[in-house]
């Protein structure tokens, strides 16, 4: 397989990096080294090595492993396994976006072309698999309890995934089937980061629940914070294709809001022309301007900083440090970016 001249292999941005991370700054830069490690091939792949280039090229805004690191600085020192752990949970994520452009048709991550939009969906998801093979590899070298926690983790992505796209065009989806939702395909990965983060700085298991309990409720505000930004974000910051949910027929939080306020016949001619259109353009400003009118943007947005209080609660029992503080400023970050 000859890689077009125009892929553009070397550049690299990361989009909105986390401020509160600079506490770990050398520690995440451990990580992108031992990422760049796995994401070699045999000395005979040729190309596969320069598509894994162009994976590992555009680094994003490295949030799970942050986690597990923080995790780790409240309850000890970080040790070879946090490396390694937080390197194997970027892989996942990294994996799990390979296959996600190949589902919404993306054409642009991380502010370049997709693997699919360049080389096609075979190739994106034999390399989404390829990073999931290191995966194991890594895993391998783990003790069997952290292991375990990484494989139900994984096991509750794929679940929470599969229930989104079994839910698509249910135009009566709650808010409370919508949250669990989220909670598995995307909040179960920060929850589990912590969780990690923590049992590796041999924090106790109640300790560990409590940064688990973090994780999943500052995941959550991420995901209603990312659904809102598909609607009302701006592709230049984002560095990605947006509009997916839409065109896609995924309810998010705006939109179930919107469902629920709007009057009936209003709500059939949404429906009609936004969701069930043959044609997957769509107005996004008219649907923005709407969402905005019926209170359904702010409510959102509400919910995303009530999640954010419920995470920092989780924290009340952690004694003062830099690292608590920041994760709290790192979930008032994943609720309030635009990128």
């Amino acid at each position: 397989m000859q890689l077009p001249a125009h892929s553009d292999i070397s550049a690299s941005s990361a989009y909105g990096a986390v401020p509160a991370f600079g506490l770990i700054n050398d520690q995440l830069g451990r990580v992108k080294e031992l990422i760049s490690e796995q994401l070699i091939a045999s000395p005979n792949a040729g190309d596969i090595n320069r598509l894994l280039e162009h994976v590992h090229g555009r680094s994003g805004k490295m949030i799970r492993p942050g986690l597990v690191l923080l995790a780790g600085c409240c309850y000890g020192k970080i040790t070879k396994e946090h490396i390694s752990v937080a390197a194997i949970v970027e892989m996942v994520h990294n994996a799990t976006l390979l296959h996600d452009d190949v589902i919404d048709e993306g054409q642009v991550r991380r502010g370049k072309p997709t693997v699919n939009s360049l080389w096609g969906n075979e190739t994106a998801v034999l390399l989404g698999d390829f990073l999931l093979s290191q995966v194991f590899k890594t895993c391998a070298e783990l003790e069997p309890r952290i292991t375990k926690v990484i494989a139900a983790t994984a096991a509750r992505l794929c679940e929470g995934e599969l229930r989104q796209a079994l839910q698509r065009k249910n135009w009566q989806l709650s808010e409370s089937e919508y949250i669990d939702v989220i909670a598995e395909k995307s909040a179960a990965l920060f929850s589990s980061c912590c969780y990690l983060g923590a049992l590796l700085a041999k924090a106790t298991e109640e300790q560990a629940r409590s940064l688990s309990d973090f994780g999943l409720n500052a995941g959550i505000a991420f995901q209603i914070t990312d659904d809102l930004l598909d609607i009302t974000g701006d592709e230049c910051k984002t560095g990605k294709t947006l509009g997916s949910d839409v065109t896609k027929h995924k309810l998010t939080l705006a939109v179930i809001h919107l469902l629920e306020t709007a009057e009936k016949q209003e709500q059939s001619a949404l429906i009609n022309s936004y969701f069930q259109r043959k044609d997957p353009q769509y107005d996004k400003d008219s649907l923005a301007e709407m969402l905005n009118r019926h209170g359904s943007l702010e409510y959102a947005r509400h919910r995303a900083q009530e999640y954010v209080t419920k995470a920092v609660r989780a924290l009340a029992g952690l004694k003062e440090s830099d690292a608590k503080d920041a994760l709290i400023e790192t979930a008032k970050f994943m609720a309030s970016r635009t990128t």
